[in-house]
Order: C-alpha cells, then structure tokens, then sequence
C-alpha cells in the first residue's frame, strides 16, 4: 500500500535518510523541521497523512509535546517515534501520549519499513492478518511470529537459513521467549513440512523413565512394561523432534541420544536389534550448555554434535520495541476466542505500563496478564487499572489508592503510640485524626495490600550502629538487597534494574551474603 508519511525531525541528515528509506517502499514522504511546522502541516491539510514518523527531542517543540498536541487536536493519526538518548522512561511517556511504536536511532531501513507497515495495517483494521493465530492447516509459519525488533529479526532470519537444511540447531533462551514457535516455524518451513512435530519436555519427565519415553520399551523390558511402547524418536520418523531443556538429559541417556545423532540409529529398551531412524533433532534450553559441559553434567561430544547451528532468543526485556505489537495481537487474539462483539484495544496508560516493565517470564507472562485483562474488561480499551499484579510492581504507576495507603501507613509511623486507633479496610492501625477518612474506598485495588506490607517504618535503613559509629558499608549494602528482594516480591531482574546493578553481580552478591531470595528477611545460617 502506498502512504502518505509525515517524518518530524530537526536533523536534516535524518531527515534524508528517512525520506530515502520509505520511497523505496513507494510512499511519498512529506518532511517537517520541528513540531510547530509538523503540527501547522497536519492542521492545514493534513487528512491525508497516514503515519508520522516523529523525533522526540528537537527544538521549539519537542517529540511529547507534538504527540500531546495532535491528541488533543482529535488527529489519531499512528506515531512512531524515534528515541536515540534516555532511556526506557522516555519511552514510557511517549507510549503514555500515545505513541503507536518506537524505533531505536540509527533506524535500519527494514526496521522502519516494518513499522510503518504495522502501523498501516492498524489504520485500515488489518492488525488480524497477524495475530499469532495457527494457519488453516493448524501449522506455525515464520509469518506468525510478531516481532519489530531488529534483533528478534535476526532470530527469525537465522531460522530461515537454518530450515533449508536437516542441520542440528539449538535454541538457546530464558523460559517464555517462544522457542517452540521458532521450532515449529522451521519444522514448516522445511521440506518435512506436513511430517510429524513431536515435542518432548525432557525436564518434565522422571529420570527412570526418559530413556523409554524417547526410544520406546518392549513388553516386560521392565517391572510394569505390561505392553509395547513406541518411544518418541519412532513416532518423529519422517519429521521434526523438538527436544525441550535438552540440559536436564540424565547422563546414561545422553550417550543414547549422542548414537541417534551420530548414526540416526535407537536401541528401544529391552530389545536387542536397532532401529534406523530419520529424524531432524531441534534442541532448546534455558541452560549455559557450555558450562553444563564444563560442570560435568552435559557429554562434551553430544554438545558438539548438537550445536551445529545454535540461535540465541533474547529476552523480552531486550527487545521492548516488541512488546506494543505484541500486546495489541494478545489482545485482539484472546477478544476474537471470547467471542466479544469487537475487539478490546490496549490504551496508551496501559501500553506504556506494558512497555516499562521487565517481563521476567518473557512472552507467556505478557500473554497471560492480555489474556485476564481482556476476560475482566469492562470497557473497549484496556487501560493500567487493567493490570494491578504489573502496576504494583513498578512505582510509578501505583494508583492513587495505594498512594494514599501509603501515607496513611507514613503518618502511623510518625504518630505517638498512645493514639487511639481503630482498624483500616486494610488492617492497619489509623491514627485518631485519620478516623474522618472513608473506611471502604469506592473500588478497593489490590495494589493497595503493597503499602500495607511495605509500612514507611520499614523503609528505613539505619546508618549508625547501636554505638554511634557508622555502619559498615557491607552491612547497609545486604540490609539494601533484602528490603528490595521483599519490596519487588523477589523479581530479580527489576531489583537489578533499581539497585542499578547487573544480574550476575545481583546473584553474586545474594551467595557473598547468604541471603535466601525466597526468603530475604531470614538471617543466614
């Protein structure tokens, strides 16, 4: 489709580049120097503009500014906004004004096509043509994998490469980052399309049993062998087996596994005589694998017999351009599965809480909170208050209630112990001047119940000792790292972020101090 695009920029030489990537994809680009002549262009004949591509720091009017004018002026026109200083905060804000996605400067001219294709696709009700949803055949194709992330485009082009061929590849990922997806897109993407894709949880399975589940048992191999089982290499002959958390293999299974690979060949157990087999081996772990190998717990020769062609997914939080298309799929996904009459939208307060957070368990977690948001929507469009379990975690977005629980608990610390009190909706004490305020607020929010377990008395880290001498700094620095582990409910890559502080320093330090991250307030042994 062709499209009339507004880019906003004070950078000429950005500008150009801009203007050149999108006429390469037939749009006609129309350029402002700042937000004053981009917002006098959108008022003075200004319909036909499809997408703006807007900069958020220029001069005279900058970026927020812009967005909040032309909300304000009713222009619903889809923004992406290019963001190259600040951090995810900038982000935030914009995504709160309205933003449709952000781009990371410098823009690679794929990076800004696909969005601006997305955001076409919004404006003419077309967001269903990819929504993650299965094909008419019921398989997974590369075309269902939501992603703008330069990045995530890596992924997915790696995979495509690596479908052409039967080559042995390991997806490597924390939990939740899709990699049966990106399994299965290869599987039908390669020439065992329509063959059998049988998936197999090797961290699921009791140890005794793996070897029978994956090459199968014959009658009376073992105690309770009552029948024939066929194993799940025998039943993926002719496809694609996905082996999941490949580094939870016992050893003695693994030797089995290195002569499947090795020679497409499987003893079931109990039996006597091989069985050739052809089948194409995708692994995926959340594991080091390498330093599996080095600890002793994963063979040397199987690991490099596996990771021929090893794709890494990076985590959500590595690639947040991601999470507005995905949640805006989520969303018109699950309201076409609930069968509501039109589909819930994500809005901009709930988009950019969506965007500011870390999403820990990837992309099932951001699934899941779309998935009850749309269940329990009362409105057409989802707003923060959608997404308690989310805003609780992130400070800036604790709802007014909750603030105001907050101060209550605050003003209960400073209040001399021989006030009278009586009980709050939240189980807290309320000083004698408090007792005018409402007992029941009009819609109890459960962030709320945050404040109560955090009290302002319990936000205090002391910095002398009971001498008078100044604590030592390794004291206060452990007191610092269980109140966060407690405050931020032991979500280490947001107690990470806040401590300002790398994961593995966070990890080092819980093991130096003897701190249980279950458990932070425990003293340790």
């Amino acid at each position: 489709m062709i499209a009339q695009i507004l880019v906003v920029d004070d950078d000429p030489i950005q500008r150009r580049l801009l203007k050149n990537a999108l006429e390469r994809n037939d749009h006609v680009v129309h350029l402002a120097e700042n937000g004053l002549i981009g917002l006098e262009f959108l008022q003075h004949g200004g319909d036909q503009i499809n997408v703006i591509v807007l900069d958020l720091l220029m001069p005279e009017m900058d970026g927020l500014s812009f967005l909040l004018a032309i909300r304000e002026a009713g222009i619903e026109t889809p923004v992406i906004v290019q963001t190259g200083q600040g951090g995810i905060e900038t982000v935030v804000q914009a995504m709160r004004a309205g933003a449709f996605d952000f781009v990371v400067k410098p823009v690679s001219p794929e990076r800004i096509a696909a969005s601006v294709s997305n955001a076409l696709m919004l404006g003419r009700k077309e967001g269903r043509g990819k929504t993650g949803r299965r094909s008419r055949s019921g398989s997974t194709t590369f075309n269902d994998i939501v992603s703008a992330s330069p990045d995530m485009l890596r992924v997915i082009d790696l995979a495509q490469r690596a479908a052409q061929s039967s080559i042995p590849v390991v997806l490597e990922g924390e939990s939740g980052v899709g990699k049966e997806l990106i399994a299965r897109a290869i599987q039908s993407a390669s020439d065992r399309a329509g063959k059998p894709f049988i998936t197999v949880n090797c961290g699921a399975i009791p140890h005794n049993l793996v070897e029978s589940v994956l090459f199968g048992h014959e009658k009376g191999a073992f105690v309770g062998a009552t029948d024939r089982h066929t194993g799940k290499f025998a039943e993926a002959d002719g496809g694609t087996l996905f082996l999941d958390e490949i580094g939870n293999l016992p050893l003695d299974v693994q030797v089995k596994l290195l002569r499947a690979v090795q020679q497409g060949e499987i003893e079931t157990v109990g039996s006597a005589t091989t069985q050739k087999v052809d089948v194409r081996l995708i692994s995926a772990t959340n594991k080091d694998l390498i330093e599996e190998v080095r600890e002793g717990r994963f063979r040397e020769d199987l690991y490099y017999r596996l990771n021929v062609f090893p794709i890494t997914i990076p985590a959500l939080r590595r690639r947040k351009e991601d999470i507005p298309h995905l949640a805006r799929v989520f969303a018109e996904r699950f309201s076409h599965e609930q069968k509501l009459p039109r589909p819930v939208a994500v809005g901009s307060a709930a988009m950019a809480l969506l965007t500011a957070h870390d999403w820990p368990g990837n992309i099932r977690e951001l699934e899941n909170a779309i998935f009850r948001a749309v269940v329990l929507a009362q409105t057409e469009e989802l707003s923060d208050a959608d997404f308690p379990q989310i805003a609780a975690q992130l400070p800036e977005f604790r709802s007014a209630e909750l603030r105001a629980a907050a101060a209550v608990s605050a003003a209960i610390s400073r209040a001399p112990e021989t006030h009278r009190t009586v009980t709050s909706p939240f189980n807290l004490p309320v000083p004698e001047g408090f007792i005018g305020m409402p007992l029941q607020p009009p819609r109890p929010d459960p962030r709320a119940l945050l404040a109560a377990a955090y009290p302002s008395s319990s936000n205090v880290i002391v910095s002398t000792d009971t001498a008078g001498e100044v604590r030592k700094l390794a004291d206060v620095e452990e007191e610092l790292i269980r109140f966060a582990l407690k405050f931020y409910r032991g979500q280490m890559s947001q107690v990470a972020r806040k401590l300002g502080i790398g994961r593995s320093t966070l990890y080092r330090k819980l093991k130096d101090y003897g701190i249980d991250p279950d458990n932070p307030l425990r003293e340790a042994a």
